[in-house]
């Protein structure tokens, strides 16, 4: 067999043979050609393929799932075979299931045809770019590519969603060296469809080499406080994700152990913090068409104004304990941009530390979290100053959420993602 949707529907159909209640199978093949930079030269081309198929069933309340890697018959029926032993080994949970039927869909998404050619001038250009405007930037590893994908989810409810979608790939691993001197490691990367732009205007990239160079003379900052930090928007993010895992995830929401279980409609933020997840914006780069529990995805607001409009949860999370699925598994997050510019916000802060990398644990269940700030500055009297070395930073997510004095006008989009700078009071800095 080589049709997705035969192979989707020969897998779900002998699962309801075995045995099976409920079935559910997602079956995708991919093909990227890549081209990879080491040292600041043109390493290696290559094209992947790859092929993935993934089975659910569910048999007296009993879930099995197995993942493999080969469409013929024979393997598929091994697979359903191990699947439905998984089952019936499995504990009852009234809580797993399948999608139910709506309106069944194609989507089209992202870049339709790829333009190696036109990848391979810009990976050149870029080279010269980065060479001229930044002498002292060594490209550690760079990884462009093209992937297209077409993958189709189908259950025994009758559920039948196929996704055809393409897209660039940009990722760059980096650091800025001089005679002995050296800076830390940083990284960037990007989606996007089209190659109307130059790589070197995706995302943050010319303000991370600057920085990267600056950090060649990075000081010890000998000093502790507790004040205000600059959070630049690569980092946001992650600081975000660490807060939505502690607080809005389907661990934390099953087991009882978020700050947020019975805060929805409830102020849990600063008024200044509005958080989306939208694959359907247009500045996302292919993103999400069905999520991973077979519906179709749609954007949501996860906070507005400070207040937890809804939790990230799945549907077998929602089912267990009472709330509602999220609308999409994607991802795709955008915080809404601020009023001041960064300027302006930077004039603002008498001390404190922008904060461009941040390196840390599994915060506690209360949200304490500390680790180490890393290719960051020091901020006096209204400006950057210069870098500093690996800086501890400590606080506490819940309380940096209600503390956000400011967002910037200023966004970073790199194509998965449109994120501010913020700035944020209460975090003690520990040089």
């Amino acid at each position: 067999m080589t049709d997705i949707n035969e192979i989707a529907a020969y897998a779900v159909e002998n699962l309801k043979k075995k045995g099976a209640d409920d079935a559910q199978v997602v079956v995708s093949r991919s093909n990227t050609r890549e081209m990879n930079i080491d040292g600041g030269e043109i390493s290696l081309i290559r094209s992947m393929i790859e092929n993935a198929i993934s089975l659910k069933a569910i048999k007296d309340g009993k879930k099995g799932t197995i993942s493999i890697n080969k469409f013929s018959k024979e393997e598929i029926d091994k697979a359903v075979q191990l699947c439905m032993e998984a089952a019936e080994a499995g504990v009852p949970d009234d809580a797993v299931c399948i999608a139910q039927k709506t309106e069944n869909k194609e989507f089209t998404v992202g870049a339709k045809e790829e333009d190696m050619d036109g990848l391979f001038d810009r990976l050149e250009e870029y080279l010269t770019d980065v060479k001229r405007e930044f002498p002292r930037i060594m490209l550690e590893q760079v990884i462009v590519e093209y992937e297209d994908s077409d993958s189709v989810l189908q259950n025994s409810n009758g559920v039948n969603y196929r996704v055809k979608q393409g897209g660039y790939y940009f990722s760059s691993m980096f650091s800025a060296h001089e005679g002995e001197k050296t800076s830390s490691f940083n990284s960037c990367g990007a989606a996007f469809n089209d190659l109307s732009r130059p790589l070197m205007d995706l995302g943050m990239q010319r303000t991370l080499y600057a920085q990267s160079e600056k950090e060649l003379d990075a000081e010890k900052l000998n000093d502790k406080f507790t004040g205000k930090i600059l959070i630049s928007p690569n980092c946001l993010e992650n600081f975000i994700d660490m807060a939505l895992s502690s607080f809005a995830s389907d661990t934390s929401i099953i087991d009882g152990t978020s700050p947020w279980k019975d805060s929805l409609g409830k102020k849990v933020a600063s008024e200044k913090l509005n958080i989306s997840f939208a694959p359907l914006d247009p500045r996302m780069a292919a993103g999400e068409r069905v999520t991973n529990d077979g519906y179709i995805s749609e954007n949501y607001d996860m906070i507005q104004n400070g207040v937890l409009k809804d939790f990230g949860l799945s549907e077998y999370a929602a089912r267990k304990t009472g709330n509602t699925k999220a609308p999409n598994t994607s991802g795709c997050m955008i915080i809404a941009h601020g009023e001041k510019s960064l300027e302006e916000i930077l004039k603002s802060i008498d001390k404190g530390l922008l904060v461009c990398r941040f390196s840390g644990g599994t915060p506690a269940v209360n949200g304490d979290f500390s680790g180490v700030a890393k290719n960051s500055f020091l901020i006096e009297n209204g400006e950057i100053k210069n870098a500093v070395t690996e800086t501890m930073i400590s606080g506490n997510l819940s309380d940096m959420l209600h503390q956000i004095i400011d967002l910037s006008k200023e966004t970073a989009e790199d194509g998965s993602s449109v994120l501010p700078y913020a700035l944020v009071d209460g975090i003690t800095v520990s040089g």
